[in-house]
Protein backbone atom coordinates (compact mmCIF):
# COMPACT_ATOMS: atom_id res chain seq x y z
CA UNK A 1 0.00 0.00 0.00
CA UNK A 2 3.23 2.11 -0.32
CA UNK A 3 3.99 3.20 -3.67
CA UNK A 4 7.54 3.09 -4.86
CA UNK A 5 7.96 6.68 -5.49
CA UNK A 6 7.01 7.67 -2.42
CA UNK A 7 9.79 8.50 0.15
CA UNK A 8 10.27 7.73 3.53
CA UNK A 9 12.41 8.17 6.50
CA UNK A 10 13.67 5.38 7.84
CA UNK A 11 12.62 7.06 11.66
CA UNK A 12 9.06 7.29 10.14
CA UNK A 13 6.80 4.91 11.84
CA UNK A 14 3.69 3.41 10.09
CA UNK A 15 0.78 1.60 11.46
CA UNK A 16 -0.86 -1.41 10.12
CA UNK A 17 -3.09 -0.22 6.77
CA UNK A 18 -1.60 3.03 6.21
CA UNK A 19 -1.68 3.97 1.93
CA UNK A 20 0.92 6.21 0.95
CA UNK A 21 0.31 7.70 -2.68
CA UNK A 22 2.71 8.41 -5.45
CA UNK A 23 5.75 11.02 -4.48
CA UNK A 24 4.62 11.86 -1.21
CA UNK A 25 7.43 12.62 1.32
CA UNK A 26 6.95 11.17 5.04
CA UNK A 27 9.57 12.98 7.09
CA UNK A 28 11.83 11.66 10.20
CA UNK A 29 9.90 11.66 13.79
CA UNK A 30 6.76 11.14 12.09
CA UNK A 31 4.04 8.36 13.67
CA UNK A 32 1.31 7.89 11.40
CA UNK A 33 -1.77 5.77 12.60
CA UNK A 34 -4.02 2.24 11.48
CA UNK A 35 -5.61 2.35 8.54
CA UNK A 36 -4.81 6.01 7.46
CA UNK A 37 -4.68 7.21 3.63
CA UNK A 38 -2.43 9.66 2.68
CA UNK A 39 -2.75 10.76 -1.41
CA UNK A 40 -0.48 11.69 -3.70
CA UNK A 41 2.02 14.54 -3.26
CA UNK A 42 1.86 15.23 0.45
CA UNK A 43 4.33 16.07 2.46
CA UNK A 44 4.70 15.15 6.03
CA UNK A 45 7.22 16.88 8.43
CA UNK A 46 7.64 15.70 11.66
CA UNK A 47 7.33 15.92 14.74
CA UNK A 48 4.31 14.75 14.25
CA UNK A 49 1.79 12.42 14.92
CA UNK A 50 -0.73 11.40 13.08
CA UNK A 51 -3.77 8.83 14.44
CA UNK A 52 -6.00 6.60 12.72
CA UNK A 53 -8.56 6.37 9.74
CA UNK A 54 -7.50 9.75 8.38
CA UNK A 55 -7.48 10.65 4.95
CA UNK A 56 -5.28 13.72 3.55
CA UNK A 57 -5.49 14.75 -0.10
CA UNK A 58 -3.08 15.33 -2.36
CA UNK A 59 -0.59 18.40 -2.18
CA UNK A 60 -1.65 18.81 1.36
CA UNK A 61 1.84 20.21 3.65
CA UNK A 62 1.36 18.77 7.13
CA UNK A 63 3.62 19.29 10.05
CA UNK A 64 5.89 22.32 8.26
CA UNK A 65 7.93 24.71 10.19
CA UNK A 66 6.01 27.81 12.04
CA UNK A 67 5.42 30.61 9.93
CA UNK A 68 6.64 32.98 12.78
CA UNK A 69 9.67 35.40 12.66
CA UNK A 70 10.80 33.79 16.41
CA UNK A 71 10.88 30.48 15.24
CA UNK A 72 14.89 29.37 15.30
CA UNK A 73 14.76 25.42 14.72
CA UNK A 74 13.35 24.56 17.72
CA UNK A 75 11.88 20.65 18.06
CA UNK A 76 7.84 21.53 18.28
CA UNK A 77 5.18 19.04 17.72
CA UNK A 78 1.51 18.96 15.65
CA UNK A 79 -0.92 16.30 16.89
CA UNK A 80 -3.79 14.94 14.72
CA UNK A 81 -6.35 12.48 15.88
CA UNK A 82 -8.37 9.97 14.63
CA UNK A 83 -10.98 10.37 11.78
CA UNK A 84 -9.97 13.55 10.02
CA UNK A 85 -10.39 14.33 6.54
CA UNK A 86 -8.01 17.23 5.40
CA UNK A 87 -8.33 18.04 1.53
CA UNK A 88 -6.18 19.36 -1.31
CA UNK A 89 -3.56 22.16 -0.53
CA UNK A 90 -3.85 22.28 3.07
CA UNK A 91 -1.29 23.42 5.27
CA UNK A 92 -0.93 22.54 9.02
CA UNK A 93 2.05 24.09 10.45
CA UNK A 94 3.71 22.67 13.87
CA UNK A 95 3.30 25.02 16.98
CA UNK A 96 6.61 27.34 18.15
CA UNK A 97 8.30 27.10 21.86
CA UNK A 98 6.92 30.26 22.81
CA UNK A 99 3.48 29.27 21.85
CA UNK A 100 3.67 26.20 23.91
CA UNK A 101 5.17 24.06 21.15
CA UNK A 102 2.10 22.16 19.65
CA UNK A 103 -0.30 22.44 17.07
CA UNK A 104 -3.32 19.65 17.76
CA UNK A 105 -5.87 18.77 15.99
CA UNK A 106 -9.10 16.41 17.06
CA UNK A 107 -11.06 13.84 15.98
CA UNK A 108 -13.82 13.86 13.31
CA UNK A 109 -13.03 17.17 11.58
CA UNK A 110 -13.81 17.89 8.02
CA UNK A 111 -11.05 20.36 6.87
CA UNK A 112 -12.04 21.10 2.86
CA UNK A 113 -9.50 22.77 0.19
CA UNK A 114 -6.59 25.62 1.04
CA UNK A 115 -7.45 25.79 4.54
CA UNK A 116 -4.99 27.16 6.81
CA UNK A 117 -3.70 26.21 10.62
CA UNK A 118 -1.21 27.94 11.86
CA UNK A 119 1.54 27.61 14.83
CA UNK A 120 0.26 26.44 17.96
CA UNK A 121 -3.22 26.20 17.30
CA UNK A 122 -5.68 24.26 19.40
CA UNK A 123 -8.39 22.82 17.30
CA UNK A 124 -11.27 20.42 18.82
CA UNK A 125 -13.17 17.30 17.33
CA UNK A 126 -16.05 17.50 14.81
CA UNK A 127 -15.37 20.77 13.42
CA UNK A 128 -16.42 21.91 9.54
CA UNK A 129 -13.78 24.01 8.07
CA UNK A 130 -15.12 25.23 4.54
CA UNK A 131 -12.87 25.77 1.63
CA UNK A 132 -9.78 28.65 2.49
CA UNK A 133 -10.78 29.34 5.97
CA UNK A 134 -7.67 30.18 7.49
CA UNK A 135 -6.55 30.71 11.19
CA UNK A 136 -3.79 32.59 12.61
CA UNK A 137 -1.45 31.58 14.82
CA UNK A 138 -2.79 30.50 18.87
CA UNK A 139 -6.41 29.93 17.42
CA UNK A 140 -8.51 27.78 19.54
CA UNK A 141 -11.95 26.25 17.92
CA UNK A 142 -13.57 24.47 20.01
CA UNK A 143 -15.84 21.32 19.11
CA UNK A 144 -18.50 21.66 16.59
CA UNK A 145 -17.23 24.73 14.85
CA UNK A 146 -18.29 25.47 11.58
CA UNK A 147 -16.50 28.18 9.51
CA UNK A 148 -17.39 29.24 6.21
CA UNK A 149 -15.71 29.41 2.99
CA UNK A 150 -12.87 32.64 3.32
CA UNK A 151 -13.52 32.81 7.13
CA UNK A 152 -10.57 34.35 8.93
CA UNK A 153 -9.90 34.42 12.51
CA UNK A 154 -7.49 36.35 13.77
CA UNK A 155 -4.48 35.47 16.39
CA UNK A 156 -5.41 34.25 20.00
CA UNK A 157 -9.20 34.18 19.17
CA UNK A 158 -11.02 31.39 20.31
CA UNK A 159 -14.33 30.32 18.88
CA UNK A 160 -16.60 28.05 21.50
CA UNK A 161 -18.82 25.47 21.10
CA UNK A 162 -20.91 24.90 18.46
CA UNK A 163 -20.60 28.49 16.66
CA UNK A 164 -20.74 29.39 13.35
CA UNK A 165 -18.75 31.68 11.03
CA UNK A 166 -20.55 32.98 7.81
CA UNK A 167 -18.53 32.66 4.72
CA UNK A 168 -15.64 35.41 4.72
CA UNK A 169 -16.50 36.43 8.36
CA UNK A 170 -13.32 38.55 9.60
CA UNK A 171 -13.09 37.23 13.10
CA UNK A 172 -10.74 39.14 15.55
CA UNK A 173 -12.97 38.82 19.16
CA UNK A 174 -13.81 35.59 20.83
CA UNK A 175 -17.14 34.05 19.10
CA UNK A 176 -19.59 32.57 22.11
CA UNK A 177 -20.61 28.89 21.87
CA UNK A 178 -23.95 28.72 20.24
CA UNK A 179 -23.56 32.12 18.10
CA UNK A 180 -23.56 32.56 14.31
CA UNK A 181 -20.98 35.68 13.14
CA UNK A 182 -21.03 37.32 10.07
CA UNK A 183 -19.14 40.09 7.91
CA UNK A 184 -16.29 42.27 7.96
CA UNK A 185 -15.36 42.87 10.64
CA UNK A 186 -17.97 39.56 12.33
CA UNK A 187 -20.58 40.76 14.29
CA UNK A 188 -23.02 38.50 15.56
CA UNK A 189 -26.58 37.37 14.05
CA UNK A 190 -28.19 34.89 15.27
CA UNK A 191 -27.95 31.55 17.46
CA UNK A 192 -26.88 28.35 15.87
CA UNK A 193 -30.61 27.31 15.87
CA UNK A 194 -29.93 24.43 12.86
CA UNK A 195 -26.59 23.62 14.32
CA UNK A 196 -28.52 22.69 17.99
CA UNK A 197 -30.99 20.67 16.10
CA UNK A 198 -28.68 18.48 14.14
CA UNK A 199 -26.56 17.77 17.64
CA UNK A 200 -30.09 16.85 19.45
CA UNK A 201 -31.24 20.10 21.55
CA UNK A 202 -34.69 19.83 22.05
CA UNK A 203 -37.14 23.48 21.14
CA UNK A 204 -37.35 24.33 24.40
CA UNK A 205 -33.23 23.88 24.74
CA UNK A 206 -33.17 26.31 21.81
CA UNK A 207 -35.41 29.09 23.07
CA UNK A 208 -33.54 29.15 25.71
CA UNK A 209 -30.65 29.98 23.90
CA UNK A 210 -31.99 32.38 22.03
CA UNK A 211 -33.55 34.10 25.20
CA UNK A 212 -29.96 33.82 26.22
CA UNK A 213 -28.78 35.74 23.13
CA UNK A 214 -30.90 38.49 23.22
CA UNK A 215 -29.85 39.40 26.99
CA UNK A 216 -26.24 39.21 25.88
CA UNK A 217 -26.80 40.94 22.00
CA UNK A 218 -29.70 42.58 21.86
CA UNK A 219 -30.77 44.36 25.21
CA UNK A 220 -27.77 46.51 25.22
CA UNK A 221 -26.68 45.75 28.55
CA UNK A 222 -22.66 46.04 29.35
CA UNK A 223 -21.38 42.64 29.51
CA UNK A 224 -20.90 42.50 33.00
CA UNK A 225 -24.85 42.96 33.66
CA UNK A 226 -25.41 40.54 30.67
CA UNK A 227 -23.04 37.60 32.74
CA UNK A 228 -25.06 38.69 35.94
CA UNK A 229 -28.40 37.76 34.34
CA UNK A 230 -27.53 34.69 32.70
CA UNK A 231 -25.34 33.31 35.87
CA UNK A 232 -29.05 32.51 37.24
CA UNK A 233 -30.07 30.68 34.38
CA UNK A 234 -26.75 28.88 34.04
CA UNK A 235 -27.20 27.46 37.34
CA UNK A 236 -30.18 24.86 35.97
CA UNK A 237 -29.18 24.76 32.29
CA UNK A 238 -25.74 23.81 30.60
CA UNK A 239 -25.76 25.06 28.04
CA UNK A 240 -25.96 28.41 29.60
CA UNK A 241 -23.68 27.28 31.97
CA UNK A 242 -20.99 26.48 28.86
CA UNK A 243 -21.85 29.78 27.54
CA UNK A 244 -21.30 31.75 31.09
CA UNK A 245 -17.90 29.84 31.75
CA UNK A 246 -16.25 31.05 28.06
CA UNK A 247 -17.37 34.51 28.96
CA UNK A 248 -15.29 34.32 32.58
CA UNK A 249 -12.51 32.91 30.20
CA UNK A 250 -12.39 35.08 27.23
CA UNK A 251 -9.02 37.25 26.99
CA UNK A 252 -9.64 39.31 23.78
CA UNK A 253 -13.07 40.32 24.57
CA UNK A 254 -15.73 38.56 22.55
CA UNK A 255 -17.86 39.86 19.26
CA UNK A 256 -21.08 41.68 20.38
Amino acid sequence: MIDPTAIIDSTAKLGANVSIGAYSIIGADVEIGDGTWIGPHVVIRGATRIGRNNRIYQFASIGEDPQDKKYQGERTWLEIGDGNLIREFCTINRGTAQGGGITRIGNDNWIMAYCHIAHDCLVGSGTVFANNASLAGHVEIDDHVILGGFSLVHQFCRLGAYSFAAFGAHINQDVPPFIMVSGQMASPHAINSEGMRRHGRTPAQIRELKRAFKILDRSGLRLAEARTILEEQAKTDEDIALLTAFLDKSKRGIIR
